[in-house]
């Protein structure tokens, strides 16, 4: 069933912040409750780059809310992820409203939207507030240090690249990689979060460091599932009205079915490398 979609905005502090809704005609609730995050490498994207993925996860069961939080430069680390964790904990208070009483919430994004996703886990088990029942990062931008293979084999990590000028405009200063909520792949303390479904491709720059933090996780004892699809071409650039799925997204669809249907089954720590 094909997903639909609405304009919203979600008042926080008195502000107005743009979101998109993802949900199908028939959803029963209470259904998952996702917040969404895009890519952009911290300083670009919006609500359209991500729309396949959004849609993908709507057509999976859940109502998604797609947040277009604020960029580097302009708003360095922490601000991004503090705008997001309000809009979090608003949505967990709005759940009946969203999904249905009782509904579960998730969060989910890609890159460097996946970065604040999982760092967003980080400060609600540090907070015991709100409870989050999964995490869903495709591709996580989670090193600074640029240093993996696949990075390297997309010859990126030199200075001047987008994924180097994404981390340096996101951190402001240096000193900011070695904060956990920023890089959490470099944690310490990764135990005690929500179950990860991790999922990268074949030939994206984050490849290493999606399955590198799938292990991180699952030797903190968290349950975590990681896959590997084929390349998902033309991932950035979504199609809201698009009468159906691309094939690469239509393949997401029963991994994200399964997870949002029951993550304490799903995570059995299996990294599928």
């Amino acid at each position: 069933m094909s997903a639909l979609w609405t304009e919203d905005r979600l008042e926080l502090d008195g502000t107005a912040l743009p979101v998109r809704v993802y949900h199908t005609a028939s959803v029963l609730r209470p259904t998952p409750l996702v917040l969404h995050l895009h890519g952009g490498t911290f300083t670009c994207g919006d609500l359209d780059c991500s729309a396949y993925i959004c849609r993908s996860m709507a057509e999976a069961g859940a109502v998604v809310i797609s947040l277009d939080y604020p960029l580097a430069p302009e708003h360095p680390f922490p601000a991004a992820l503090n705008v997001s964790f309000a809009a979090l904990e608003l949505l967990h208070r709005q759940r009946a409203k969203w999904a249905g009483r009782g509904a579960r919430l998730f969060v989910a994004g890609e890159e460097a939207g996946a970065n604040i996703a999982t760092a967003l886990t980080l400060m609600a088990r540090d907070q015991n507030h709100p409870p989050v029942a999964g995490q869903i990062l495709l591709s996580p931008m989670l090193d600074p240090c640029l240093a993996s293979k696949s990075i390297h084999a997309a010859e990126a990590g030199q200075a001047g690249c987008k994924w180097a000028d994404g981390w340096h405009f996101y951190l402001g200063t240096a000193d900011k990689a070695a904060h956990p909520y920023a890089a959490p792949l470099g944690s310490r303390r990764l135990g005690g979060i929500a179950p990860a479904l991790i999922i990268t491709s074949d030939d994206c720059p984050m490849h290493d460091e999606s399955l590198a933090y799938g292990r991180r996780l699952a030797d903190c004892g968290v349950p975590v599932e990681s896959h590997v699809v084929a390349e998902t071409e033309d991932a950035d650039d979504g199609a809201p009205d698009a009468a159906s799925l691309p094939p690469w997204a239509r393949e997401l669809v029963p991994l994200f079915t399964q997870f949002l249907a029951a993550p304490e089954a799903a995570a059995l720590r299996k990294i599928q490398a």
